[in-house]
């Protein structure tokens, strides 16, 4: 086993001095003479190659600490962030949305798009380095309603603020449609790699329920114009559990979104949310709530379904297309024959930086942020948030990750820290939660922390640990809520 702290890595280094009879240098006095030897020299050759083969050991132990401060987030400033800009805008705002998005606001963009900018340096100033960050993703809201040259504009201040790894993966948003070949050219040519185009059905009458804008017409042209332009990397949103929505007809979204060959799915049970139109209609007895058994049908049937059709489900609503070692086994079978592994190539390493409950900042109307410790939301209204960068200035070197727009700034303990961890990690069906990881994250076992609330899930067969890997069992997906339910 690989030491664990610096001592370590020093005993380790003297015992393997002392192995091969490599003696400490000599000490020289600054003001006299060295100090005569009182062992005999080594040969020349031996000598240098155990000092090279040392030297090159030491290199191994500074690498693997910094590998350990990255895990661990000793110095949050070298730890890779990911990026999160909420672009607010909507041509129409469907009945089921309740995030922060308005219609009719089209005319304040340009000036949402210099406050976004402005928002990008003030963050940046506040560091005393630039920021490692390797995702970006623009969600909404309907990102895909900006032109292309204030995508560049954004995206290039984004370069000269923060340290761009490369490859890095730079996300849209999009619905169908609102786009075009040429403005996906465009969107390619500024750096953009994965498209998530909001599909939800493929049939008119659902599609119209919802109060979407497009017809499957416009996904299969949208999918067209992408690959076109030289995407290759697409994730498609399906929703599900509608109300009297029959299986037969999700059946058949899904056969038709997979005849359209996406890299990535991500699935939702419609949920009503209060005060949203849906909402006001189920509560006057317009319309049925979703039935739930329905709902939990149609989730295993897109499991067998999408596992049939090669992808491989890594998180609870999500799935990536895998390689044909993994084509045709079923979802129950990779969790109790397969040992964990870490998540496909095409998962969307956006949204696992949220699920490992890493940094990332939110930018934008609305946008939470989780850095320095520190959780982050910003102001609501767009108007407002363009109107607290409209003449600001850079702020003091220790306001990170704060900036004019935030309304509160909450520091995370480490308790919370624990549970928000263990909340988000056992949504990644495959990966789960690393004991090892947390163990070095946090100095202290899963077991011992939630040892008793672990042990009672296991008993009832929604959890499972597969070697020192704790996560959900077949079951437990379908019963999330009731295992997340123990970590808050």
């Amino acid at each position: 086993m690989l030491p664990n702290s610096g001592d370590d890595y020093t005993s380790l280094f003297l015992a393997l001095r002392i192995d091969f009879g490599f003696s400490r240098p000599l000490n020289t006095s600054r003001y006299g003479k060295k100090k005569q030897p009182s062992f005999s020299i080594l040969p020349t050759v031996h000598c240098i190659l155990l000092t090279a083969y040392c030297s090159l050991f030491t290199v191994h132990c500074l690498l693997l600490t910094v590998h350990r401060i990255l895990i661990t987030g000793i110095l949050p400033s070298m730890t890779p962030h990911s990026i999160y800009l909420h672009i607010p805008f909507c041509q129409h705002r469907c009945n089921y949305c309740d995030f922060n998005t308005y219609a009719r606001l089209e005319k304040l963009i340009p000036g949402y798009v210099d406050a976004l900018i402005k928002e990008i340096q003030i963050l940046a100033a506040g560091l005393g380095q630039p920021l490692p960050v390797h995702t970006i993703y623009f969600g909404g809201g309907t990102p895909s309603l900006l032109p292309a040259h204030a995508f560049e504009k954004i995206l290039q201040t984004l370069d000269a603020a923060f340290d761009l790894e490369i490859p890095i993966e730079i996300n849209l948003e999009a619905n169908p449609g609102t786009l075009s070949l040429p403005y996906l050219r465009a969107l390619k040519e500024i750096g953009f790699n994965r498209i998530s185009l909001g599909m939800q059905s493929a049939h008119p009458d659902e599609l119209v329920f919802l109060e979407r804008l497009h017809d499957y017409v416009d996904v299969v042209e949208a999918v067209k114009w992408a690959r076109q332009a030289g995407f290759d990397n697409l994730s498609l949103d399906l929703i599900f559990g509608l109300p009297e929505q029959q299986i037969d007809v999700w059946r058949d979204t899904l056969d038709l979104a997979l005849r359209l060959t996406p890299e990535h799915f991500s699935l939702y049970a419609l949920t009503i949310e209060h005060g949203t139109p849906l909402g006001h209609w189920a509560d006057r007895g317009l319309i049925p709530e979703p039935d739930p058994d329905m709902a939990a049908d149609m989730y295993e049937l897109a499991c067998e379904t999408l596992s049939g059709a090669g992808y491989v489900q890594y998180e609870i609503s999500n799935w990536a297309y895998s390689s044909s070692v993994e084509r045709g086994a079923s979802s129950e079978c990779l969790s109790t024959l397969h040992a964990p592994r870490s998540s496909p190539p095409l998962a969307c390493q956006h949204n696992l930086q949220y699920w490992r409950n890493r940094p990332y900042l939110g930018l934008g109307a609305g946008a939470h942020g989780f850095a320095d410790g520190i959780r982050t939301i910003n102001v609501l209204s767009p108007r407002s948030y363009i109107q607290r960068f409209s003449t600001c200035n850079l702020q003091p070197a220790n306001s990170f990750p704060r900036a004019p727009a935030t309304i509160e700034a909450n520091p995370i303990d480490r308790d919370t820290e624990m549970r928000e961890t263990m909340l988000m990690g056992l949504r990644l069906t495959r990966a789960g939660v690393s004991d090892e990881r947390f163990r070095t994250r946090f100095g202290i076992s899963i077991n011992e922390v939630f040892g008793d609330e672990i042990s009672e899930l296991v008993k009832w067969g929604l959890l499972e640990w597969v070697g020192e890997i704790l996560r959900l069992t077949p079951r437990g997906r379908l019963l999330g809520n009731q295992v997340f339910m123990h970590f808050v």
